[in-house]
């Protein structure tokens, strides 16, 4: 009976472990597919296909919920169908999908620190916290702050999501401290975007607004495109720059796909966005 037990307790470690191994044979896989979606210029077909791979990809964190690779791709991959094919057409779908991006880089950052506690802390017990991470988890630092801060931009009338954006500025000013490359320069896009938004008179900074974007400009050489697209619809839109917004956004549609080809999905979503931004310049402007 007793020998009956203990092989039977093997097989099942041994099941756990072959499972454990699959999953993650099949997560490094996926990290070619999700490069592979990164390279498609057709909007369809990566709609199609990233939304399938989403599920498959949350299936698998089942499987192995702590996989920080996992995670990581599940807080992207929800971000960007969110940003690229939700956003524009149903804030209301939008958001409880920024949120599912969210959670899953939280539950990368939930085993590196006591995430939840910093949160309902003040800002410095916060920012305290966020600085004994390591460079290695700015990635899951930036993901979060993304989501999170795409959630806020599109719920400005719900004020206690508007008062969580202080705090998506402790997590996003430690990538930009950490590595302000992170994703062609994504802090430095995101703290422009906040600048152009909020108006001077209520302590906006339009002129850090467009240094911070010419900053994140730089480090694609203005070949990620989606930067010039939230440059002219947050810093142009709030100081009437016209001639800038229809520069930037001309510009976008001019370029090449294959001037960066490992971002052509994100480029061409930012081409689509600077379309449907230039047809409504008279409403704008």
């Amino acid at each position: 009976m007793r020998s009956t037990a203990i092989v039977l307790a093997l097989a099942l470690t041994l099941s756990g472990c072959i499972q454990t191994i699959a999953i993650r044979t099949v997560g490094g896989i996926m990290e070619h597919g999700f490069a592979a979606f990164n390279e498609e210029a057709d909007l369809g077909i990566a709609r199609e296909g990233l939304s399938g791979n989403l599920k498959l990809l949350e299936a698998l964190i089942k499987g192995d919920p702590k996989n920080e690779k996992l995670l990581l791709f599940a807080a992207q991959g929800y971000s960007a169908y969110a940003l690229a094919f939700v956003e524009d057409d149903s804030v209301e779908r939008a958001r409880p999908l920024y949120l599912r991006a969210r959670e899953y880089a939280f539950r990368i950052l939930e085993q590196k620190m006591d995430l939840r506690a910093a949160l309902a802390g003040d800002l410095e017990e916060l920012r305290l916290a966020v600085d004994r991470l390591s460079d290695d988890d700015v990635p899951a630092v930036f993901w979060a702050a993304f989501s999170w801060g795409a959630f806020i931009n599109i719920s400005r009338t719900d004020l206690t999501a508007m008062g969580d954006l202080s705090k998506v500025d402790v997590l996003m000013a430690f990538v930009h401290k950490r590595q302000p490359s992170y994703y062609y320069g994504g802090s430095d896009a995101y703290f422009g975007s906040i600048q152009g938004t909020i108006p001077a008179v209520l302590g906006g900074r339009p002129d850090l607004s467009k240094s911070h974007f010419e900053k994140a400009m730089s480090y694609s050489q203005g070949r990620f495109l989606i930067v010039q697209v939230m440059f002219a619809k947050t810093y142009c839109v709030q100081v009437q720059d016209r001639e800038l917004f229809e520069k930037l956004l001309s510009g976008v549609l001019e370029a090449s796909l294959d001037d960066m080809p490992e971002a052509r999905l994100p480029n061409a979503m930012a081409k689509k966005k600077a379309e449907r931004l230039l047809a409504e310049i008279d409403e704008l402007f």
